[in-house]
Parts: C-alpha cells; sequence; structure tokens
C-alpha cells in the first residue's frame, strides 16, 4: 500500500525559533491525523530558500514529541558533512526516536553554500561517494578510516533506511544499484526544448531505471513529493495560492524559464507543479499524476505555496480525511494493521 507523508522546508513566515514551534505541531498534527512520515529539508545559510541548517537536531526534539510517526531527513546534503559525526548524530537522533529515523541524502544543495564547507561544487559527486561509504561502513561497525575505532552506538538497520534524492536517470540508477531508496521532488528541471514536460514525463524514466538496477529482491521504496494545498473551498485554496506563488515566482530562479508572475492562477499551479483545491479537485489531479502510481510514498508539502500556519494545519486534516482515501493513500494505523 502506498502511504502519506508530510515535508516541510520550514518557511514559515516567522522568525527562525517560531518557525521549529510551527513545524513541530504540524509535524504533530499530521502524527494525529495517520500520516506515516515526516520529512525535513536541510538548507545552509538563506532563510528563504529553507529554515533549517540542522535537521538532526530539530528531529531528535521531535522525536520527543511524538511516538509513531516516521521522521526523515528530505535530504542531508552530504558533501558539506562531516562524514563521521553524521553518522554518530543520525544513531543518536534514530534511539531518541526509538528506531524511527528515515536517512535521506543527497549530493548538493546550493552551490553558493559549497564554499563555507571548504567544499568545490564541482566535486560534489565523489565527495558523496566517499562519505556515503564513510557513513555506511560507520554504521555497520567497520573500523573508522583506518583506524581502530569503531562506531558506538552502533548503528543498527540504519543502512537499510537510506533515500537518496536525485532528478536523474543516473542518479535513480545509482540509488537502485545500492538498494537504497529513492527520493523524486516536488518539481523538476526542465530541460531546453522540454518545457511543457510533466512531471511523470520526467520522473518515469528516473523510477523505470531505479526499479531495474535494484538487486534481486530488493524492495523497491520510491517516495513521491508534492506540493499539495487544500483548503475547504476551492476559491480559499486558489486565493492562497495566487498570493504565494506569484511571490515565489518573483524570488526563484527556479521557475524562471517556465512561468511569468503575471501568468493567470491556473497557470501558476500548472507551471509550479502545484495541486491546489477542495479535496476533490486535488484527488482527481493527484490520481493523474502517472509518477504516483508508482511510488511506494507520496509526501506533501505546502512549499511554494507557503499558506500561514492555520492555514497548513488544516490542509493536512483535509489530505489525510478526504484525499487520501479517494487515493487509495495509506495511513499509519492502515499500514501497521496490514
Amino acid at each position: 500500500m502506498t502511504t502519506l507523508g508530510f515535508f516541510t522546508r520550514l518557511l514559515d513566515d516567522v522568525p527562525a525559533a517560531q518557525r521549529y514551534r510551527y513545524a513541530t505541531e504540524q509535524i504533530r498534527h499530521a502524527e494525529a491525523h495517520g500520516y506515516a512520515t515526516a520529512w525535513v529539508a536541510q538548507h545552509h545559510f538563506h532563510g528563504a530558500e529553507g529554515g533549517l541548517p540542522s535537521p538532526l537536531v530539530f528531529l531528535g526534539h521531535v522525536a520527543g514529541l511524538t511516538s509513531t510517526i516516521r521522521l526523515g531527513t528530505g535530504v542531508i546534503c552530504l558533501p558539506m558533512e562531516d562524514a563521521v559525526r553524521t553518522a554518530e548524530d543520525v544513531v543518536v537522533a534514530d534511539l531518541l526516536s526509538d528506531g524511527r529515523l528515515e536517512v535521506g541524502i543527497s549530493t548538493g544543495g546550493t552551490p553558493s553554500s559549497f564554499g563555507a564547507f571548504g567544499v568545490d561544487f564541482a566535486d560534489r559527486y565523489a565527495l558523496s561517494a566517499e562519505k556515503l561509504e564513510t557513513l555506511l561502513g560507520a554504521w555497520r561497525g567497520e573500523p573508522i578510516n583506518g583506524t581502530a575505532n569503531r562506531l558506538h552506538p552502533a548503528g543498527g538497520t540504519l543502512p537499510e533506511r537510506v533515500w537518496q534524492a536525485t532528478f536523474s536517470v543516473s542518479g535513480g540508477e545509482r540509488a537502485g544499484a545500492a538498494g537504497d531508496g529513492l527520493m523524486l521532488s516536488r518539481t523538476q528541471p526542465r530541460p531546453d526544448g522540454q518545457f511543457d514536460a510533466t512531471l511523470a514525463d520526467l520522473q518515469l524514466p528516473i523510477v523505470e531505471a531505479y526499479r531495474a538496477a535494484l538487486p534481486t529482491g530488493a524492495r523497491p521504496r520510491v517516495l513521491a513529493s508534492r506540493t499539495v494545498f487544500v483548503a475547504d473551498t476551492s476559491q480559499r485554496a486558489r486565493h492562497w495560492a495566487e498570493l504565494g506563488l506569484r511571490r515565489a515566482v518573483t524570488n526563484s530562479p527556479t521557475f524562471g524559464k517556465r512561468v511569468s508572475p503575471d501568468a493567470p492562477v491556473d497557470e501558476l499551479i500548472r507551471l509550479t507543479d502545484s495541486f491546489v483545491g477542495s479535496p476533490a479537485e486535488v484527488a482527481e489531479a493527484l490520481a493523474a499524476d502517472a509518477t504516483l502510481a508508482e511510488a511506494t510514498e507520496v509526501s506533501v508539502q505546502v512549499h511554494s505555496i507557503d499558506p500561514p500556519h492555520d492555514q497548513i494545519l488544516r490542509s493536512i486534516e483535509l489530505i489525510a480525511d478526504q484525499v487520501a482515501p479517494a487515493l487509495g493513500l495509506g495511513t499509519e494505523t492502515e499500514r501497521s494493521a496490514a
């Protein structure tokens, strides 16, 4: 059964400490409504892009305030991290959560952030592979970096809970060959000449490559993140979507080639790969996304709409209570009973 997840980049329009409190409340609200997982993104230095540089610290806090929802990093940008310290921090966060941690990683984030860590952005793929090998070896209890030191506490089953995020077919192959989970983004860069391509056009080949590369007998794990904002009425949902998406398109180069800030709201929604409306409208739109049929988890987030906190809480409720059943997405209660 495909499960339902919640994802946040911690971008509420409040000071940082309040962002953390709001995100904690949103995750607890998602747990109360049966979401199987909650994922947080990591971003360094640029508060308007993402509000959380230290996801493991935050998830350790959230672990003490939740009991069933699985907690994931979406993602840790591995080239900018010390692999041994990351291995240790992940183990501690996992123990604090009673084994509920999921570890999403990627090769990189904002290019301008790398220099602050003494890392060249051009080296990100080689660094990521090297650090992932160190991370996995440490969790498996192997000697670390040629020394007699071994990780304590040990890593247990953490190597089985790694996810790799990618935009590319080669990245899908890499994740599959490793037997890791595959993380697909809420949106996807469009190559020149393919500005009208759908998410499915670009992401289904990644999923196909991932599944083909999986070792025999390995269980596929495919997470598809989507921008989903639901309100009690279509009018209310579109109101907040128009405000947020015009702001996002104006301030972000991500959508610059595809959509004008002056575009009609329907075009803003379509060209930013967003799913917006009443529960029935959003369920119908998500059902037409062919990638989701290949996913083992659909993780919903409100970025780039970023409505107020109370609207996020209501959207969490409506998705769980009305959208998920219409799509056959399982809650944690149903997954545990299966």
